[in-house]
């Protein structure tokens, strides 16, 4: 029987040699200084001014971590900050909380708090002035929102976008971050190829993959993981029953970690063996889409034109044409940051201009019903002069890890 062939870089090893082979990589990253979080509330009580909104709440989640660097998870007790216009800043939990809380704020702040029987609403309504304008941020869910809004002394008002605005364009702390998640994510991308065999499970390669981020520096190990083999690699975010590991079996493997809030979520996909022509053909089919986004990535231009040139390029090859399979299920891409998956988004529909400082995934995954799926997945952030990747592309299915 003749030999496989092997793509470069996968298989050959094992889970022991790669995982020594991992050092720290992440130790050195530094949290965002209180002076970006003092920067960003200035910003947000201007714009806030201009729309006429005397208070913000910011719930617990991303955006009170973005605003204020207090990191509190949303529960059905309400955590979250209040925001006046005119300077005022307090934060607001149970009273049970209180050391903990104190523990975790970032900002000199006063902290209201409640006991188990009070109306935590009722509190916040009472820290703000009477016929006050109240804005939500966007996370706050629908129960908590008309609570707030029942228990306020004045008009409610949307404060999505004056939330989100600032957000999406990343300061060189936040992109300094990114980068150092993504950079380790890759490294363990290379250690996981290098450990399949016929026969592994899908189980063993993600338990491998979550120590690995730990040794590389991810406190948390890996914040999410998709491992798909075969068929399966068609459905974007996994199956209910995933197959081990076959020769000749495309493999994809979706997954990332976070150093201080910010996330990586980085996607590889390679044959495990020699790839057939159909496996070829749909890849650099791939390839070429991911780079025709982010050729169209200009400052200026609407997100949606981004996913329009990766669509664009997949119908001059004979496939989808939109959403249609074989071709392209979902949108080409997400912004990242605190969230793995957070605004603006490349896709349909938004016109979001590009502007310095955003970020995005670019994976214009392509599903061919039964055979296989590809997903390469690298992100890029905006510059004057253009797109900039956090990380190079697969450089082909032969070499995917150049």
């Amino acid at each position: 029987m003749a030999e496989m062939l092997m793509t470069r870089g996968v298989g050959g090893s094992d889970a022991a040699t790669e995982f020594s082979r991992l050092s720290d990589m992440l130790g050195h990253c530094k949290p965002i200084p209180e002076t970006n979080f003092r920067r960003r509330l200035d910003g947000l009580r201007e714009r806030m001014r201009d729309a006429g909104i005397d208070a913000v709440w910011l719930n617990a989640g991303s955006n009170l971590t973005y605003y204020t660097g207090l990191r509190w998870p949303a529960t059905e007790r309400l955590v979250g900050a209040l925001i006046s216009a005119d300077g005022g800043l307090s934060y607001v939990g149970p009273a049970f909380e209180t050391g903990t809380l104190e523990s975790y704020l970032r900002l000199d702040a006063p902290l209201a708090v409640w006991e188990e029987h009070e109306d935590p609403y009722a509190l916040v309504a009472s820290l703000g002035r009477a016929n006050a304008t109240l804005g939500l941020s966007p996370d706050t869910p629908l129960i908590t929102a008309n609570a707030l809004n029942n228990a306020w002394n004045g008009p409610a008002a949307d404060a999505t976008g004056i939330v989100l605005s600032a957000r999406a364009r990343k300061d060189a702390d936040e992109l300094a971050l990114m980068q150092a998640t993504k950079t380790a994510t890759i490294a363990v991308h290379k250690a996981a190829a290098r450990i399949l065999r016929p026969g592994i499970s899908t189980a063993e390669v993600t338990e491998f993959i979550h120590a690995a981020h730990k040794k590389v520096g991810a406190p948390g190990g890996s914040t999410f993981c998709i491992v798909l083999f075969g068929p399966d690699t068609a459905f974007p975010h996994g199956v209910a029953r995933p197959k081990a590991l076959d020769e000749g079996d495309m493999v994809l493997i979706d997954t990332g970690c976070a150093m201080h809030g910010y996330q990586s979520d980085i996607t590889r996909t390679y044959v495990f063996g020699t790839p057939t022509d159909r496996q070829r053909e749909i890849w650099d089919a791939e390839k070429a889409c991911q780079l025709a986004a982010f050729d169209a990535a200009r400052i200026g231009t609407p997100c949606a034109d981004v996913d329009a040139a990766a669509r664009t390029e997949a119908e001059r090859r004979g496939l989808g044409p939109g959403y249609a399979l074989p071709g392209i299920p979902h949108r080409t891409g997400h912004g990242i940051g605190l969230d793995i998956h957070e605004a603006p988004y490349l896709v349909g529909g938004d016109t979001t201009p590009l502007a310095p400082g955003m970020c995005f995934s670019n994976e214009p995954m392509i599903c061919v019903p039964g055979e296989f799926g590809i997903r390469l997945e690298d992100h890029f952030y905006m510059t004057e002069d253009g797109p900039r990747w956090f990380t190079e592309p697969s450089k082909s299915i032969d070499d995917p890890f150049g």
